[in-house]
């Protein structure tokens, strides 16, 4: 179960602290599996700056669009996603994945029930 995670959580493209973070292991625990499982390599992405047509600001936000932050708040990068949002959620299928986490409190409060 937590390999099937670890191999999500690597191919959405987090970063091996946060994936660790959230299986409760080290960086380089995650490092080593994945290297053991033989999972791609992944390279940093190129930030380029992107096209002014591509810029989804807070103005130019509707209903139906994810409203996940990108870049850094005050700088001209900043932006919103702007895919289409899941019904009844803010953001879009990938930004709910990574923004809804079950927390494992809330599976022992089911397991006990």
């Amino acid at each position: 179960m937590r390999i099937a995670v670890l191999i999500a959580l690597w191919k959405e493209g987090l970063p091996a602290s946060e994936i660790g973070r959230r299986l409760r292991v080290t960086k380089n625990a995650v490092v080593g599996k994945v290297h053991r499982l033989g999972l791609a390599k992944r390279h940093p992405p190129v930030h380029g700056k992107p096209k002014e047509a591509e810029i989804i600001r807070l103005d130019t936000l509707g209903a139906g669009m994810c409203s996940w932050p990108e870049g850094e708040p005050g700088t001209d990068a900043f932006r919103f996603c702007g895919r289409p949002a899941v019904d009844g959620k803010p953001y879009c299928g990938d930004h709910c994945t990574r923004a809804y986490v079950k927390s494992t409190r809330d599976r022992k409060v089911t397991r006990a029930a």
